[in-house]
């Protein structure tokens, strides 16, 4: 923690602390006044259990989260296996800087043949060295970020692979600069010695600090060396294991104290070719993520083209994910794929044999994790360093198909085998990549039918969606399927989303016989590599910081308590608002014309009106992206590589009134998009045609700069094809037209509760858990009655609040938890919750 952090912390619990016999809001008793709230606990009635599993963390090779991040390894494209393939920008030596020193001389060619490292690890570093006496070439590499982070007097574990076709063997000069080239450690000299691959390891200790460090490798002598797996490890990893994880982030997920690891993805497990990487597929380079590949010597393993748009190497694999999950005492849930792409792919392979194979592969994961030493994967995985089997529970086959039916029978395939060889393994299904609509009605149903014993949930949603469906669960069927929500945020890193998360999390608690596991997803960022938000943890190369969602999640994830005590609250709740705001033009990728928009209302008044005739100057860019213009009478956007435009005109006050226009799709990968209720601040709703590479159209509502779904069917756009959009508001209800044909509807009449509550039972401590979401800029003057309970009058409180627009960041984390002692705590009392905040009572209950 930087000294400014840690004032900062301070400074807060300073504050606070000094208003406990004053009139802050959370801390002192409210006036005798009547109070907005009231929480009531039933006297006697007993609530469902509640796992040790509940909350979790989801972890994916997003944001550069592995490779760069939680993984250790210090060298990026340690085995020069970037390609085109993985990222248009990349090459063999992609981080790498050819260079010489003392006169030396030679080239660097990264080679793909028969004298390679071994099959799957197929590129490798070819110097031709034609060195004068004295002289040295070779290659340095940059590392992540700003470079090697290393701390002066730590120990680094430095390893190469190399041949050398020269009789002497090769002169080899290990060194740690900085970017100035001054020395960060002694350098270390090796000999390269036979034409046949070795493993030559060292140890390097670091001089200075510093995060901006250089990996040179220099040869001396002429002939050719060839190089590869060049890897610079910190010796304090993670539990010290090697191989291992970056200690800082490994710590911040291990104080989370997760029930489960859920791994690894996300739409990297079900995405690009389902073949193996052999010869008999030609080695393909965007493949589903398949667990063998990532087992045994990391210098055997497999490589690919992570779905997120780079290289991952797959030294962070599966036994890595199995271990972890037991380092920190959490259930490790891997997810297979099922044979159907999802994350906007939608393909089915349909090749039985192939299923066959990854059905096959699924039952040897198992083997693999529990198996006894005497079987084949037991043994591999004994022989890794863990004889003693991990314990696993669950599989989850899938994720976020789009295709329901060529999914689910995929599933059924695999439940069946599975079930057949390990009847205790919980098989666990999905619903797709929504929180509504007709795949995730459709794969419910299925999964209803065929007794599925918990289905995977996923959905991003704005603060207002997280604030209104606190009750989600409660009308679910508890003697279905169990819910494993396996990912969801709200969309942003503020205080404000990190509220909405908690107000819903109260009810994932409250319906804990439903809702089995939860996790919050992404895990992880790195800050100069993302390719998604909101994210948990973000890090550089060598600090971190967990945002004020990660400081709500620790709370939750630290006092769930054994059991819910059934409570009821009552108070204000936020009355929804009618559809109003600027219409707006959008595109994706996609070049689109747009022609006669009007608004006009029930009576047939014209509210806006524009047929370009005159021009676009009553258009004003909201997202200033693409290529406008005025082009024969027509509004036009012409840049097909242009990804989220959106220009907007008229301010339409009316809650009753309809949308009309042409849109007509001139080029590119989807469709076209039309918005209404645009508002200043950045909310609006967009009816998404042709979208996700043209196969599906969706209504979404955005905040927060992201969008949630609120309706999604298929749907495609044809180029060349003039559309009638119409789109009919009234108050919330909207109705949508597509050629004169009614497309969807939806009603946004959602009330929001910016007040919720859960109480929970811890039964070691013997201590009721009072968890309280105030999500209003407001005080909420509070009435708790526990029913007769008898109780200490002091408590443990833990409050996280503050400005709802702010974030922690790098350079501070300003939203912190403080704990205090409060008094006045009895069997009815009342307290004001202070505004944007949630407080945590741990309450002793006493005989």
């Amino acid at each position: 923690m930087s000294p400014y952090r840690a004032l900062l912390g301070l400074a807060t619990v300073t504050v606070l602390l000094a208003t406990v016999g004053g009139a802050a809001p959370g801390l002192a008793q409210a006036p005798a006044t009547p109070p907005d709230y009231t929480i009531t606990v039933d006297r006697g009635a007993t609530g469902p259990e509640i796992a040790d599993s509940m909350y979790g963390v989801f972890f994916e090779d997003i944001n550069f989260a592995a490779d760069g991040g939680l993984y250790a390894e210090l060298v990026r494209n340690r085995s020069f296996e970037f390609l085109p393939a993985d990222n248009a920008a990349y090459n063999g030596l992609t981080a790498w800087t050819p260079g010489a020193e003392a006169g030396g001389a030679g080239t660097a060619t990264t080679v793909d043949d028969a004298a390679r490292l071994n099959e799957r690890n197929r590129t490798y570093l070819k110097l031709a060295l034609t060195n004068p006496a004295g002289g040295r070439y070779g290659v340095t590499n940059a590392g992540y970020n700003t470079g090697f982070a290393v701390t002066r007097g730590a120990t680094y574990d430095f390893s190469v692979w190399a041949r050398s076709d020269s009789p002497a063997g090769t002169p080899l000069s290990v060194t740690l600069r900085d970017t100035a080239g001054q020395q960060l450690a002694a350098p270390v000299s090796l000999t390269v010695r036979g034409d046949a691959w070795t493993r030559y390891p060292a140890t390097v200790r670091a001089t200075r600090t510093t995060d901006a460090g250089r990996l040179a490798v220099l040869a001396g002598g002429t002939g050719t060396l060839r190089l590869d797996m060049v890897s610079l490890f910190p010796r304090d990893t993670y539990k010290a294991r090697p191989n291992g994880l970056r200690k800082d982030l490994a710590e911040k997920i291990a104080a989370l104290r997760p029930g489960f690891v859920r791994f690894p993805g996300g739409c990297l497990v079900n995405t690009g070719s389902m073949a193996g990487y052999d010869a008999a597929a030609n080695y393909p380079r965007a493949r589903s993520y398949q667990w063998k590949d990532t087992v045994g010597p990391v210098e055997t393993r497999a490589t690919n083209a992570n779905f997120w748009g780079y290289n991952q190497s797959y030294g962070l694999g599966y036994y890595e994910y199995l271990q972890f999950s037991e380092d920190i005492g959490a259930m490790p849930l891997p997810v297979l794929p099922a044979l159907v792409t999802g994350c906007g792919q939608n393909r089915a392979t349909d090749d039985p044999a192939l299923l066959q194979r990854h059905i096959q592969d699924a039952l040897d994961l198992i083997e693999f994790a529990n198996g006894p030493v005497t079987s084949t994967w037991g043994k591999l995985r004994a022989q890794m360093g863990h004889p003693k089997p991990f314990g696993l529970t669950h599989v989850a086959v899938g994720n976020e198909e789009n295709l329901p039916n060529e999914y689910f029978a995929n599933f059924l395939k695999f439940r069946e085998a599975i079930a057949a060889k390990y009847p205790q393994i919980v098989v666990v299904s999905n619903s797709g990549p929504d929180d509504q609509g007709a795949t995730f009605d459709n794969l419910w149903a299925k999964n209803k039918a065929a007794g599925v014993a918990m289905v995977d949930e996923h959905y991003y949603n704005s603060p207002a969606w997280f604030l209104g469906n606190n009750k989600r669960y409660d009308s679910y069927d508890r003697n279905g399927p169990k819910v494993f929500l396996g990912e969801y945020a709200s969309l942003d890193n503020k205080l404000f989303n990190s509220l909405a998360e908690a107000s819903y999390m109260t009810g994932l608690e409250r319906n804990a016989d439903v809702v089995k596991l939860a996790s919050y997803a992404p895990l992880l960022a790195n800050i100069d590599h993302v390719q998604w938000k909101p994210d948990m943890i973000w890090f550089d190369n060598d600090e971190s910081w967990g945002s004020t969602s990660y400081q709500m999640q620790k709370l939750f994830m630290t006092n769930v308590g054994d059991r819910v005590v059934p409570s009821r609250s009552t108070g204000k709740v936020v009355q929804p608002k009618p559809i109003t705001g600027a219409v707006g033009l959008s595109t994706w990728a996609t070049a689109a014309t747009y022609d006669d928009v009007k608004v006009t209302a029930p009576d047939g008044a014209v509210l806006f009106s524009d047929d370009f005739s005159g021009g676009a100057g009553q258009w004003t860019p909201v997202e200033p992206r693409g290529a406008w213009s005025v082009v024969d009478g027509a509004y036009r956007q012409t840049d097909t590589a242009a990804l989220d435009t959106l220009v907007k005109a008229g301010n339409i006050t009316a809650t009753d009134y309809d949308l009309t226009l042409k849109a007509t799709k001139q080029a590119g990968a989807e469709g076209f998009l039309v918005a209404f209720g645009v508002q200043p601040s950045g909310e609006l709703y967009w009816w998404n045609l042709g979208g996700w590479n043209n196969t599906q159209g969706a209504i979404q509502k955005g905040a927060g700069g992201s969008k949630e779904i609120v309706l999604a069917k298929p749907n495609s756009i044809t180029t060349g094809t003039t559309y009638d959009i119409r789109i009919e508001v009234r108050g919330t209800q909207v109705r949508l037209f597509l050629n004169g044909a009614e497309w969807g509807s939806f009603t946004d009449d959602q009330v929001t509760e910016p007040f919720a509550q859960v109480v929970t039972r811890d039964d070691a401590t013997g201590e009721l858990i009072v968890k309280v979401v105030n999500a209003q800029d407001t005080p909420a003057v509070t009435t708790v009655d526990l029913s007769g309970r008898k109780v200490a009058g002091k408590a443990r409180m833990t409050v996280i609040s503050g400005d709802p627009q702010e974030q922690n960041t790098r350079s501070a984390e300003p939203i912190l938890p403080v704990t205090t002692t409060v008094g006045g705590i009895s069997a009815k009392f009342t307290r004001t919750f202070a505004p944007n905040s949630v407080t945590f009572l741990r309450i002793r209950e006493s005989s």
